[in-house]
């Protein structure tokens, strides 16, 4: 079954590289046209290149006024918004004891409170959709925990609390509010891990190996779609059995 947008109106955080890249590009292999937002414009125009009537846009999603001109930017481009895709995080790993105030603020200001900006800034295009979906990428450290990322398991609990609130305050209007929690998927961020400590993490996981980004998009696009129309408020956790 080959799952169609056409028609369908899409803004996806994070959009450069990793997940979002692959949410992205996988929206736009469906028929949406989608409004890609990150910092890297050079890694932007490739990806949009591929994505036809895609919207490259420049936005450093820890500023509200930047977030706020992206979201219209992109509804006035496409008379529109259907589906929001909250994906852009950062990490600054850290013990808690050793934590800087700052470290704890710049992930709670990307990872939690630019997704909140953005759906307050996309509600008013949101709700005039008929087919409005708003997915917000969480992480299984937010169900679970994780040592090390105090910060970045706050916010992504964080999240996943406010999508459970957002989804019941827009269900009366038919819009779907859900999370997705992947594992450890093979990006940037996953590179950046210490190899003993991957490789550690990796052999707990059941399946013995990390997530593709496609598999994490693939539900992204089924969360989009209309065979999801009455599901709202649920984590999937994409994790391969590791927070089992």
């Amino acid at each position: 079954m080959r799952i169609d947008l056409t028609g369908r109106l899409a803004l996806v955080t994070g959009a450069s590289r990793g997940i979002g890249r692959q949410i992205a590009l996988t929206l736009g292999a469906a028929g949406a046209r989608v409004a890609c937002i990150a910092t890297n414009e050079a890694l932007l125009s490739e990806v949009v290149a591929r994505i036809p009537g895609g919207l490259a846009l420049r936005c450093d999603v820890s500023k509200p006024p930047e977030i706020d001109a992206a979201v219209q930017k992109t509804a006035e481009a496409f008379g529109g918004l259907d589906i929001l895709v909250n994906n852009a995080g950062v990490t600054r790993d850290n013990l808690l004891v050793r934590m800087k105030e700052e470290e704890w603020d710049t992930v709670l200001d990307v990872n939690l409170k630019a997704p909140f900006l953005f759906l307050k800034a996309a509600s008013r295009a949101l709700l005039r959709s008929k087919s409005g979906r708003v997915i917000n990428i969480a992480s299984v450290a937010g169900v679970m925990g994780n040592p090390g990322q105090a910060n970045y398991s706050a916010s992504k609990g964080g999240l996943i609390a406010m999508t459970k609130s957002a989804a019941r305050e827009y269900a009366s209007r038919g819009i779907c509010v859900n999370a997705i929690a992947p594992g450890f998927v093979k990006t940037d961020m996953a590179a950046k891990v210490d190899p003993k400590t991957l490789e550690a993490v990796v052999a707990n996981i059941p399946f013995k190996r990390m997530a593709e980004p496609s598999e994490i998009a693939s539900v992204a696009l089924f969360l989009a779609s209309d065979l999801a129309s009455y599901i709202t408020g649920q984590v999937i956790v994409v994790d391969g059995g590791m927070a089992m």
